[in-house]
């Protein structure tokens, strides 16, 4: 038995606070390490000849052998058996800090937190977060952002794990949930549930579109969101380096939907094919860039915010598919205009569609035989592979033809001459889709879009 010692308590009460593990965790494992160091003095490999009890209030230790009190003090073990005192006290003490980081973290998961950048390793970010080191791998950053030592760094804690030695801790701030969780602490109420945010849709470090919706018909789910001036939307949007969002404002309908996701692009008409789940949306010539968006950013968020396949046509091409379909398939022996008419408002609207839907449907919602179903759905392949090769064609030589056009307003302005009025108007009318010449291709307009960083 040993007399008091108000250090060691005093050692102990240190340690417990400032790595949040339990009191009692650490005087346990302080009895343990004493025990060990017993065995190892005395060379015993019974785990229950020796016992030890240490007061938490005054620091008294008690070691009993067989049950019969001992006279032994750590220091007075030996080297060997106070070494192995030391190991088994450190090794206890950071297995209960690794057991108190995982629960704290674990409860953690899916809140936004802050840490300090420390380095990067191997691409990952190694990120201090309170007492814990977690890491950001490079899936998990926004394209383009570095961090230096010491910078703050706000992120999502995204995943936490026991891994063996040490707890993995995965954080983000790419995840689409950090944006998420960016509005529940700038705009109250989303995170009082006023305002409902019932999908997302991101491209980190680009552009990313939240739709939301507000239970009280007094608040205005978008206005409520952008805030006096833009002031919440800003403090968001400076977090993610200048990262563009869209707020859409939901709707049950889909069409309406479609039509908000694809906004600031104005929509002429949407046709929806519930057995392809995709939606057909027609739009003027004038908005056919700003509906596809930079690289075609625009509409493939749209397409994963509503869940819909989504395909923009000019109302020259719309009109052109269905002219197509409508010729191809009353040529037919039992198809009329009537079954034409009835599969356009089914949402399917060019050849590509029939084929892609099947005889089995064509039969159940047209209310034909299989086999003519059957033809139906060969005669589209057929003239599907036409259509396909002809495209193909076209857009080739669009291609070859802005090539020249390019080539020869180059070889001008390198000359210090100007482009002859028809190559510069007809580049002109590629570039910005100008109304006043002959309108471009959808084609051209995408890359065109593309080559200026066009509006998205």
């Amino acid at each position: 038995m040993t007399g008091p010692n108000p250090e060691m308590i005093r050692i102990i009460d240190s340690i417990a606070r400032d790595r949040n593990i339990d009191r009692s965790l650490l005087i346990r494992d302080l009895e343990q390490a004493m025990v060990s160091a017993a065995r190892k003095h005395y060379n015993t490999l019974d785990a229950e000849e020796f016992a030890c009890t240490v007061d938490a209030i005054t620091g008294q230790m008690s070691l009993t052998r067989h049950g019969a009190p001992l006279d032994l003090s750590p220091a007075a073990l030996g080297r060997i058996a106070a070494q192995t005192f030391k190991q088994v006290m450190i090794q206890k003490f950071r297995d209960d800090e690794r057991t108190s980081i995982l629960e704290e973290f674990s409860k953690r998961s899916g809140e936004i937190v802050t840490g300090v950048a420390q380095r990067y390793e191997g691409g990952s970010l190694v990120v201090t977060i309170d007492r814990a080191e977690a890491f950001m791998p490079r899936s998990e950053q926004i394209p383009g952002e570095q961090f230096n030592a010491g910078d703050r760094v706000r992120c999502l804690v995204l995943d936490v794990r026991d891994a063996g030695s040490q707890v993995k801790i995965v954080v983000s701030r790419a995840n689409p949930d950090f944006i998420k969780r960016l509005f529940e602490v700038e705009v109250p109420e989303v995170a009082e549930r006023i305002i409902e945010v019932k999908a997302m849709a991101r491209e980190a470090g680009h552009r990313t579109k939240i739709a939301v919706a507000s239970i009280d018909s007094k608040v205005d789910a978008v206005g409520a969101c952008v805030g006096v001036r833009g002031s919440r939307i800003k403090n968001i949007v400076d977090e993610l380096n200048g990262e563009k969002i869209d707020i859409v404002r939901w709707n049950e309908s889909s069409q309406i939907l479609i039509q908000n996701s694809l906004k600031p692009a104005e929509v002429s008409e949407i046709s929806l094919c519930f057995e392809l789940g995709r939606a057909t949306v027609v739009v003027r010539e004038d908005q056919l860039s700003l509906a596809i968006g930079k690289r075609g950013q625009n509409v493939r968020l749209a397409a994963r915010l509503t869940g819909w396949d989504i395909d923009i046509l000019t109302q020259e091409e719309f009109t052109k598919g269905l002219e197509t379909m409508s010729q191809t398939l009353t040529a037919l022996e039992g198809i009329t205009e009537v079954h034409v008419d009835k599969l356009g408002a089914l949402g399917m609207v060019s050849v590509f569609d029939i084929e892609e839907v099947g005889a089995a449907v064509l039969a159940e919602e047209l209310g034909i035989d299989a086999a003519l179903a059957q033809t139906m759905v060969e005669t589209a392949a057929v003239k599907s592979k036409e259509v396909a090769a002809q495209q193909q064609k076209d857009k080739e030589e669009r291609e070859a033809r802005l090539k020249a056009e390019q080539a020869q307003l180059a070889a001008a302005l390198a000359g210090g001459e100007a482009p002859s009025t028809e190559a510069g108007e007809h580049a002109a009318s590629a570039i910005l889709g100008s109304a006043s010449s002959p309108a471009p291709s959808r084609d051209d307009e995408q890359r065109a879009a593309d080559i200026l960083g066009g509006q998205s």
